[in-house]
């Protein structure tokens, strides 16, 4: 691997050290709450995965960045142009979770990051097959995280969760 590797190894971590940074305080009750996942991993494990992850994923992209020819010229502007823009989904969807605590709204950005993962690995199967097959346990990891996600945002909908009338306040129709 040429040097330039690294670069494209480490770049998507350059996100996910940030959000850890501001967020680490809100992370470890992040599947915590009044209807608890019972098959929820705990946040070290989702830092785990997601650090895998991008290793992953940023090893594809230099395979991609390699058989074009290197460089930064318009060829390959689409694929690695569509990563860039998932990257920083991917990013945002760990901040809107984690900092914001909006599983709604992240639920929303996890379903525009597997389009656009989808979209990247047909982009990149022509330039090379092992680039885009590196996307698949990423695609996996995006499942699990929007059952898990759902599953939150469901629940903070549901009225066991919000409080009710008191003995004082009559029920309105």
């Amino acid at each position: 691997m040429r040097p330039q590797g690294a670069v494209f190894v480490v770049l998507p971590h350059l996100g996910l050290i940030l959000v850890w940074l501001f967020t680490s305080n809100q992370m470890s009750g992040w599947c915590e709450g009044p209807q608890k996942l019972a098959w929820c991993p705990p946040y070290k494990v989702v830092l785990l995965v997601w650090t895998t992850i991008f290793f992953i994923i940023g090893y594809g992209s230099y395979l991609v960045w390699k058989d074009l020819g290197g460089g930064f010229g318009w060829p390959l502007a689409l694929p690695l142009g569509l990563y860039a823009i998932q990257l920083a989904v991917s990013w945002t969807v760990l901040i809107l979770f984690f900092e914001a605590r909006s599983p709604g709204l992240a639920l929303l950005h996890l379903l525009l990051l597997y389009g656009l993962v989808v979209s990247t690995a047909l982009i990149w199967h022509p330039i090379n097959k092992l680039a885009a097959l590196l996307l698949l346990p990423y695609l996996a990891w995006l499942t699990v995280t929007a059952a898990i996600t759902y599953r939150l945002w469901r629940d903070s909908l549901c009225p066991e969760n919000h409080p009710g009338p008191t003995a004082e306040e009559p029920l309105r129709p």
